[in-house]
């Protein structure tokens, strides 16, 4: 059976959205008149709409807290030994979330015509990335299949901790810099030019800071469309420049050559690195495979051919560690681990032991970072707003000094 989309009239003449399960478009049609609908569009799922304005596709990313929570729904069902067709349609009963049930409930369907999972949810590679893929793959072929999805549910929770800490972290200092830059803004542009009218028919000359201010302030309600159009050109340029491969690789291996970029870049991709490459080592997949789908979702382009570039080694017969050394400049600790584990024949344990030192470390970073941010942004905007208010202050002392003598 298939899912399907529709869109029906009810016999009071207002509109009716859902899904359906049939066999065929027909089958659906004759469904929905069965419950008192007059069907008006009738779409299987997965197939976008195309000659309306409305146009969207159901395979539209769905957000990593849906994946895996279906992920760990999915994994608990099969483990109390519910048959995978039933755990699939028992989770689309469970959900309020119509992506998600539209999507399983394809999903499902391609299980019905006798696809296996893997294949059913390449449908959707935008919801499921291929290191999600080759691990179900990894999971059917080995009959674990259970086992290997509560690893993928515990790794898209553990991202969704790390994002959830990370965006909690930035909110604070996003909002204070918009706030500084708002301040300023309206300083130069409204509160400073009101001021300084009061000086145009002073006879004196004004003090070096005010006429500098002066020009500041001019200039910013002159041209301050034309900066912020500038910027925004800037930005865009950026983008496309970096849309071309070779000078995003380009970028990427600049990014490992500047001290703080690099600390923060390395350190982020070696994490993603070692988890993926545990949890597809564990799942059974054999090194060579694990090492292709987890270079995947790293976004360091220079990092990924290093990757690929360790993989070509060990394929030729070197270890892993060597390999690593050899390719790229990835953390001495994750190295030292991975030659441990191979020593010691425990290589996952320590991918994950090396994963969970580069989080902690990371973190930390991150956080002094960020503690360092706000200071500097409290005392540059401070240093800014002073120099103003005494831009304003000199020509009113020098006012009064004239008017005493």
């Amino acid at each position: 059976m298939t899912a399907f989309n529709y869109r029906a009239l009810t016999r009071e003449g207002k509109t009716s959205k859902g899904l359906v399960e049939a066999d065929s478009p027909r089958q659906a049609r004759t469904l929905l008149r069965d419950r008192g609908l007059m069907p008006t569009l009738v779409e299987e799922v997965g197939r976008g709409q195309t000659g309306s304005g409305l146009t969207f596709r159901l395979e539209r990313q769905l957000a990593g807290r849906d994946v895996a929570l279906f992920t760990r729904q999915l994994a608990t069902l099969l483990d109390s030994g519910l048959p995978l067709e039933e755990a699939l349609y028992a989770i689309t009963r469970q959900t309020d979330n119509a992506r998600l049930k539209s999507i399983v409930l394809s999903v499902r369907g391609r299980i019905l015509e006798g696809h296996n999972l893997a294949s059913a949810l390449s449908e959707y590679p935008r919801s499921f990335s291929e290191l999600y893929r080759a691990m179900v793959t990894a999971g059917e072929e080995s009959g674990h299949l259970n086992e290997v999805l509560l690893r993928l549910a515990e790794y898209g929770e553990r991202l969704q901790v790390i994002r959830g800490k990370m965006q909690v972290a930035l909110i604070y200092p996003v909002i204070l810099t918009l706030v500084a830059i708002g301040v300023i803004a309206l300083l130069m542009t409204y509160v400073v030019p009101k001021v300084v009218e009061q000086f145009t028919y002073a006879e004196q000359t004004l003090p070096l800071l005010t006429r500098i201010l002066i020009v500041i302030s001019d200039g910013l309600q002159q041209w301050g469309a034309v900066i912020l159009a500038a910027l925004v050109g800037m930005a865009l340029f950026c983008y496309w420049w970096l849309s071309n491969t070779k000078r995003r690789s380009a970028w990427h291996r600049l990014q490992m050559k500047l001290p703080v970029i690099r600390t923060f870049v390395n350190g982020q991709q070696s994490l993603q690195f070692a988890r993926t490459l545990a949890i597809l080592v564990g799942s059974g997949l054999d090194l060579l495979q694990g090492l292709k789908v987890a270079a995947g979702p790293m976004t360091n382009l220079y990092l990924k051919q290093a990757v690929k570039k360790a993989s070509r080694l060990v394929r030729e017969g070197c270890s892993l560690s060597r390999a690593l050394e050899q390719s790229g400049p990835f953390p001495p600790l994750l190295v030292y681990m991975i030659a441990n584990g191979e020593q010691s024949g425990e290589l996952e344990r320590m991918l994950e032991k090396a994963a969970e030192a580069q989080e902690t470390e990371f973190e930390t970073r991150i956080s002094w970072l960020l503690g360092l941010f706000e200071p500097v942004l409290i005392l540059v905007m401070g240093v800014i707003v002073l120099g103003i208010v005494l831009a304003i202050l000199l020509p009113i002392l020098e006012l009064n000094n004239l008017t005493a003598l």
